[in-house]
């Protein structure tokens, strides 16, 4: 199907949202009238919230589990595991080999069976065991098959969260939720440094041990006791949620879904075959064209795996470099939900994502510039704030990418894995022989940061051109408004 028609077929598709509104005062009838449905609606986040939040904490052990292996190179994994040259990056890296694989696949099962409340924490007892397991590795070896495997469970998590939001939130009301759990990953770099400092600096041969095996021991432990205690709050899909919630809130969650798009994601997702949704996303040029984005992006975040080798730049031991690696994922967390909130109250999305990564170029041309300690902390904060520019492009491509769920199952998995390429050569992008000053690593930064931006602004004069044309479409069709893109 050529571009103009497809898109014109999605806009077509989303005059039910104006429908959807006038035909309200009928529909909220069910629910005792207009006012009663608003109490039970506010009922209904409220307890979707809640239980939403568990996402949070599972996204900060994911985030931990994964990075650890950086804070652990400052207490000796290297010197243990005898590694020479490239092999500490090649663990960094290899582990978005199995992320990569896994993300689709595992979306589409996800889709398939609508058991999230299992399926996420099954896979996170899973790589919370095999983060335990890297503790007892003592060859390169054996870490790079615990890092692979790692990387191949942990694959479920970001996309299935992304997608079971995108099942009980509105487009009004994602963007914000997408950012909270986001800001999970900024938290556990914030956190992920203080619980490192102190396993570190305290758990030094403990029962024969090393310090940086405890780190991988302890963490891991957490993360299966985390998973356990998930099973019973994670909420499945409306269609399959029923124990928490009453049948008239049960009705509810799936009419809210029905007006936001004119169509319910249960009646969307019967239509056609179990491979359709692969065939509508990796057919959208607009998939192609954010995933190229966002591996862009994420080539300049790399500096994110190499933080404490950063911070010990300034020429502090390993604890107080690991606690000097905290404030700026603070910062980088506020700015991130400020500019969130902000991006959804505006429907803006292009300039929320451009101001903070432009400043993120200029925390990297500060670190080029000078190897004066202030500077270079000061330059670590503005790196971690480019984050927010990261968090708003994933709620631009949940804005973005229509339904069905089965299509949008499959997008927010390719272009998040497509992405993950992005870390397999950012894991090159900070060897040891260009430090202390990493200059070429930081004009790399610069470079995919620039291009990323350019991309984006690009993508909004695409979307702004076709808001454009719907407008025209409906005022010679005499229409009201219906979908608009937010640019």
């Amino acid at each position: 199907m050529p571009p103009t028609r497809s898109l014109e077929k999605e806009h077509d598709s989303r005059v039910g949202d104006v429908e959807a509104d006038e035909q309200q005062l009928t529909g909220d009838e069910e629910f005792g009238g207009t006012e009663a449905r608003k109490k039970l609606e506010k009922k209904l986040l409220l307890k979707l919230d809640a239980r939403m939040s568990i996402l949070i904490v599972i996204y900060i052990l994911n985030y931990i589990d994964r990075n650890n292996a950086s804070a652990a190179r400052l207490r000796g994994l290297e010197d243990d595991l005898h590694l020479k040259g490239t092999e500490f990056s090649t663990l960094l890296s290899i582990l978005y080999v199995g992320y990569i694989l896994m993300q689709i696949p595992s979306n589409m099962f996800l889709n398939y069976i609508g058991k999230p409340s299992l399926y996420l924490p099954i896979c996170m007892v899973i790589w919370g065991m095999i983060s335990t397991l890297t503790g007892i590795t003592t060859n390169f070896v054996g870490a790079l098959l615990t890092r692979f495997f790692l990387g191949f469970v942990e694959a479920a998590f970001f996309p299935g969260a992304l997608f079971l939001l995108s099942k009980w939130y509105k487009r009004s009301e994602l963007g914000l939720r997408t950012a909270v759990l986001s800001c999970g990953s900024l938290i556990s770099n914030a956190f992920g440094s203080l619980i490192a400092s102190g396993i570190l600096d305290g758990m030094e041969g403990k029962l024969g041990h090393s310090a940086w095996r405890w780190l991988f021991f302890i963490e891991g432990a957490l993360t299966m006791f985390f998973a356990i205690v998930a099973i019973f709050i994670l909420p499945d899909f409306p269609a399959t949620s029923h124990t928490w919630l009453s049948p008239e809130e049960v009705r509810l969650a799936q009419k809210r879904m029905e007006e936001d798009v004119g169509v319910g994601d249960e009646a969307s997702a019967e239509s056609g075959g179990k491979f359709d949704g692969l065939s509508m996303a990796l057919t959208d040029w607009k998939v192609w064209w954010l995933a190229l984005a966002l591996t862009s992006l994420v080539v300049s975040l790399s500096f994110n795996a190499f933080f404490p080798t950063l911070s010990a730049t300034m020429g502090y031991n390993s604890t107080i470099t690991l606690l000097l690696c905290a404030p700026p994922w603070v910062f980088a967390t506020i700015v991130a939900f400020a500019m969130s909130r902000h991006s959804d109250r505006s429907r803006e999305r292009f300039w929320h994502i451009a101001i903070p990564l432009s400043l993120g170029i200029v925390g990297f041309v500060i670190a080029i510039s000078t190897m004066k300690l202030a500077a270079r902390y000061v330059s670590l904060f503005l790196m971690a704030q480019s984050y927010a520019g990261f968090i708003i492009f994933l709620a631009w491509i949940s804005n973005t990418i229509a339904r069905p769920p089965s299509k949008r199952a499959v997008a927010l998995a390719f272009i998040n894995a497509f992405s993950q390429l992005g870390n397999i050569a950012g894991s090159y992008v900070w060897p040891k022989n260009w430090g202390p000053t990493y200059r070429h690593s930081y004009a790399i930064c610069i470079a995919t940061n620039g291009l990323c931006i350019v991309m984006c602004y690009i993508f909004k004069l695409h979307l702004e051109r076709e808001n454009r044309r719907f407008a025209k479409k409906e005022e010679e069709e005499g229409r009201p408004e219906g979908f608009r893109y937010i640019s």
